[in-house]
C-alpha cells in the first residue's frame, strides 16, 4: 500500500482525491487529505501568502503522519506560486521538515509534469484575477517553461470556483487554449476536474493538466511509485 498526504486549503474540491483514487489502475493507493484553515477566502496576494505560511501548512502534518502517508503535497497552486520560485521552494523545504517526509507543492507538480509530458509551450486557463494569473506565469517562466496564453476568469473566491459545472471547466479550458500550446493547464486546486480530463482533452486534441490530477501525480512521484489512470489524462496514461 502506497499512502500519500495532501494539505488542502479549506472546502471546495476535495472530492477530487478520493474521486482519483477510484479512477486509479491501482488499488494499492491511498490519498490521504487533511484540510488547512485557509483565513481569509480570496485569490488576493496578501491572502495567498497568509494561506501558504509556515504556520498554517505545519498546523495539519501531526494528522498527516498518522495516516501513515510517505509523502506531502500542499494541495494549493495560488498558496504556492504567489511566493516566487524561491519562496516557493523554500515553503516546501519549510513543510518537508515539519513533516519529516519528502514534500512538494501543486506549483511545482505542474512544473513536473510538463517535463514529464516533454512539452515545453503552455496556455493557462485560470479561474484567478489577472494579477495572480500573472505570477503563475512568471512562476511557469522561472522554470523554464514558455507560456504562450494566459487567460484569468477573475474570480476571487475559492468557494465559488468550487461550484463549476462540467460545461464552465470546458469552457474556461477551451478559451484559454491556444494553437501553439502544447498542452493547457488549469491551475486551482478548487476547481472540480478529475471526472473530466478525458473529456477536456478530447475536446482540446492535446494533454490537459489540472491542479488536482497533477497534485496526485506529484505525490505519487515522490513516493517512487508510476500509477495509470485511463480517465485522468496523458499524464497517468503510461506507467515506466
Amino acid at each position: 500500500m502506497t499512502a500519500v498526504g495532501f494539505l488542502y486549503p479549506g472546502h471546495s474540491a476535495e472530492d477530487d482525491y478520493p474521486r482519483i483514487e477510484m479512477l486509479l489502475d491501482d488499488d494499492d493507493v491511498r490519498l490521504s487529505v487533511v484540510h488547512t484553515d485557509i483565513g481569509e477566502d480570496a485569490h488576493r496576494v496578501d491572502a495567498l501568502l497568509e494561506m501558504g505560511s509556515p504556520a498554517r501548512l505545519a498546523a495539519g502534518v501531526e494528522e498527516l503522519r498518522l495516516s501513515g502517508a510517505e509523502a506531502v503535497v500542499w494541495a494549493c497552486t495560488s498558496g504556492s506560486f504567489v511566493f516566487g520560485w524561491d519562496g516557493a521552494h523554500d515553503q516546501v523545504r519549510a513543510l518537508a521538515r515539519a513533516a519529516g517526509l519528502p514534500a512538494s507543492s501543486t506549483s511545482f507538480a505542474f512544473a513536473h509534469a510538463v517535463r514529464d509530458l516533454g512539452a515545453t509551450r503552455v496556455a493557462v486557463a485560470a479561474t484567478y484575477p489577472d494579477d495572480v494569473a500573472a505570477y503563475f506565469s512568471d512562476f511557469l517562466k522561472a522554470a523554464g517553461i514558455e507560456v504562450v496564453s494566459a487567460r484569468a476568469s477573475g474570480i476571487v473566491t475559492a468557494a465559488e470556483v468550487g461550484t463549476w459545472s462540467r460545461d464552465e471547466v470546458l469552457a474556461l479550458a477551451r478559451a484559454g487554449d491556444h494553437p501553439d500550446a502544447e498542452a493547457v493547464l488549469l491551475p486551482d486546486t478548487a476547481l472540480h476536474t478529475a471526472a473530466y480530463v478525458a473529456d477536456l482533452e478530447a475536446a482540446l486534441g492535446k494533454p490537459v493538466l489540472t491542479a488536482n490530477q497533477v497534485t496526485v501525480w506529484e505525490g505519487l512521484r515522490l513516493a517512487g511509485r508510476r500509477v495509470r489512470g485511463r480517465r485522468l489524462g496523458t499524464l497517468f496514461a503510461r506507467r515506466d
